[in-house]
């Protein structure tokens, strides 16, 4: 059903359209979190280290792609509350065949590259072959991250939330029994973990396809609409780029802390990944809520309901940050239990580093919360590039600070830890400031 959140309760709403895609994000996640937590007890943890390690670099190539996504569900969402249906069939045509080809770009890059970024990554010699292997395999499935990414952004725009969980639901699933075929039955090692997550991906990627195309007739693209509108490009390159700079900045500031953390050494390194997914699983309910709330604001802002946006401001607020205090409770209570689920509790090394990150960052996921609200608001009313300033100020904190407090002995690996709620306060905070300047603008003018 396809969801109009321009009327009716507004934390209902919200609430109902943002349930299935925060499900949905969270059975995403089991992709690799289910290789992780399977490589690490039946392989080693020097696999575990070499997975770990290429989740953070394919979370930054997806990155591009559902950056690119997301802009053009803004660009659908608008149109769909202004009731153009005409022009969300031309957009969905020609964001389709833009992003489709930015996607083959992007495959034949890291093919070719692969060796490269490797180097650049510093990874250890005793895991490179093994995430060399394994990315092999990844990267055959570029396509099917496309394919589920772009119709799922497109059917939540149109406030549509439940089918995309349906086909994550599927194939999440028959991820789980495929890695339990091809590493422990079949003993396949990393490159099954990554062979099982490829089909799976395929699967929802193709499925979700498939299913639009049938089920929901009146976004078949007709033949007139199969032109080159430049104003339609425009739109769509003014949203989509700059929220794929904006999601590409995030996932590449990561990338670089990946690399710093390769330094440390294996241990840290094991540590990190699996501390990594436990963190991702923590805030993704927070982050899908605040996509939710961009298609919420989205429709609104197309249908010239500047009220219900203020109200709708003021629920996802409150909605956020209760969530996300549980939350921390909940992580920093237990950070070790966590942590023993990917890994045995022999370990006891990577589970105190572990420990340790898990304890200062899960402290703060009201932060993080509020910083994905900022993220969604202003990409919805068509100003990304807020979103992408917010964006550079979180990370490049993030960094600059890691690199510094890492290498003063005393503070040591934790210093990259405690680096990541300062980004998001900082950022919270100029979000909030350029929201008070523009109301007060838009009041003055009116």
């Amino acid at each position: 059903m396809n969801r109009d959140l321009t009327s009716g309760n507004i934390t209902k709403s919200l609430l109902w359209f943002a349930f299935p895609i925060i499900i949905g994000n969270l059975l995403q996640q089991l992709y690799n979190v289910v290789d992780t937590v399977i490589v690490g007890r039946f392989v080693g943890k020097e696999a575990l280290a070499a997975v770990g390690s290429s989740y953070t670099l394919m979370t930054f190539l997806t990155s591009v792609l559902l950056g690119l996504c997301m802009g053009s569900g803004v660009a659908f969402s608008i149109h769909f509350g202004k009731k153009e249906m005409e022009k969300v069939r031309s957009n969905l045509f020609l964001s389709f065949c833009i992003i489709g080809g930015i996607t083959i770009l992007i495959t034949v890059f890291v093919f070719t590259g692969i060796d490269v970024i490797l180097y650049l990554l510093r990874i250890p010699l005793d895991i490179y072959g093994m995430m060399r292997e394994y990315l092999q395999v990844i990267f055959t499935g570029i396509t099917a991250t496309f394919l589920y990414n772009f119709f799922a952004s497109f059917l939540r725009a149109v406030g549509n939330s439940a089918v995309p969980l349906l086909f994550l639901g599927i194939s999440s699933v028959l991820n789980i029994g495929l890695d339990v075929l091809f590493v422990i039955v079949l003993e396949r090692g990393v490159r099954g973990a990554a062979e099982a997550t490829v089909l799976a991906q395929y699967i929802s990627g193709i499925g979700i396809l498939i299913y639009t195309l049938i089920y929901f007739p009146e976004f078949r693209v007709r033949r007139k609409e199969m032109q080159w509108h430049p104003e339609i490009v425009r739109e769509i390159f003014h949203l989509s780029s700059l929220t794929c700079v904006q999601q590409s900045v995030m996932n590449f500031g990561i990338l670089m802390v990946q690399g710093l953390v390769n330094c440390f050494g294996s241990v840290v390194m094991a540590a990190f990944s699996v501390a990594v997914k436990i963190d991702s699983f923590a805030y993704i309910p927070v982050q899908d809520f605040g996509n939710a709330f961009s298609t919420f604001v989205a429709q609104n802002y197309g249908a010239g309901k500047q009220e219900r946006i203020r109200e709708g401001i003021r629920s996802a607020v409150r909605t956020s940050f209760l969530f996300s205090t549980a939350v921390s409770a909940v992580v920093v209570l237990f950070a070790k239990q966590l942590m023993v689920i990917f890994l045995k509790s022999s370990e006891t090394e990577i589970l105190r580093v572990g420990v340790g990150y898990l304890r200062i960052e899960g402290m703060f996921y009201c932060l993080i919360g509020f910083l994905f609200l900022f993220y969604g608001y202003f990409r919805a009313v068509t100003k990304p590039g807020i979103s992408l300033v917010l964006t550079v100020i979180s990370l490049g904190t993030r960094v600059v600070l890691a690199y510094v407090l890492s290498a003063i002995p005393t503070i040591g690996v934790n210093g990259i830890w405690m680096a990541v709620p300062i980004g998001w306060f900082l950022a919270d905070v100029t979000g909030y400031l350029y929201y008070r300047k523009s109301r007060l603008r838009s009041k003055k003018e009116s």
